[in-house]
């Protein structure tokens, strides 16, 4: 296993902290904090690495969570791990298509196909697995359970469609923020 450096560590941390400092807009819209954490994820991995971008997919979830309250979340613990899957799916093509694939505009590529896949599988295991499996739950958590089919509606929607979106202005985010940031990165390198 290759060692983590403190570089590593501390563009983590920003990266983390960038995160949840977007968390507390996610009650004003969500085309704020998605995008900004789905940026933080991919700068993660192309910045510091897989491991990197693994933690934060782990961490958002849970840090959301505490900072929204989220009932659907509540009612559901199976919610967690399946946005931290869906938000790994996202941080492995980053991973694959930025080291492993060599052609013209691979990360770009890598990046569309992941926002792709990062919806594809949230839908697939939220709106149509858990959702249906476990919605009844969140009905105890409202304060009037005559809510629970317009919270499920907006669920299906928040864990596909808006979770493309998102994921596809958090790319071009960091496709903006990255290419001007590698060039400053090599040049850097190449001055040590």
């Amino acid at each position: 296993m290759k060692k983590i450096t403190t570089k590593q560590i501390t563009t983590t941390a920003l990266l983390l902290a960038i995160c949840i400092i977007s968390q507390y807009f996610k009650n004003l819209s969500v085309y704020i904090t998605g995008p900004v954490v789905n940026t933080t994820l991919i700068l993660a991995v192309l910045g510091a690495g897989l491991y990197s971008g693994i933690l934060l997919s782990v961490i958002a979830p849970i840090t959301a969570f505490f900072f929204t309250g989220s009932p659907i979340m509540a009612a559901i613990p199976w919610m967690f791990p399946a946005v931290m899957a869906g938000n790994l799916v996202l941080v492995f093509f980053t991973y694959i298509f930025q080291n492993k694939i060599t052609f013209r505009h691979h990360l770009e590529i890598g990046l569309i196909l992941g926002s792709i896949a990062k919806a594809v599988f949230m839908g697939v295991l939220i709106v149509l697995i858990i959702l249906p499996a476990f919605g009844d739950n969140i009905a105890a958590k409202l304060p009037k359970p005559e809510m629970l089919p317009k919270i499920l509606a907006t669920a299906k929607v928040t864990f596909s469609v808006t979770q493309l979106t998102t994921a596809m202005i958090g790319s071009v985010l960091a496709l903006i923020i990255w290419i001007p940031l590698q060039k400053v990165l090599k040049n850097e390198i190449a001055e040590s």
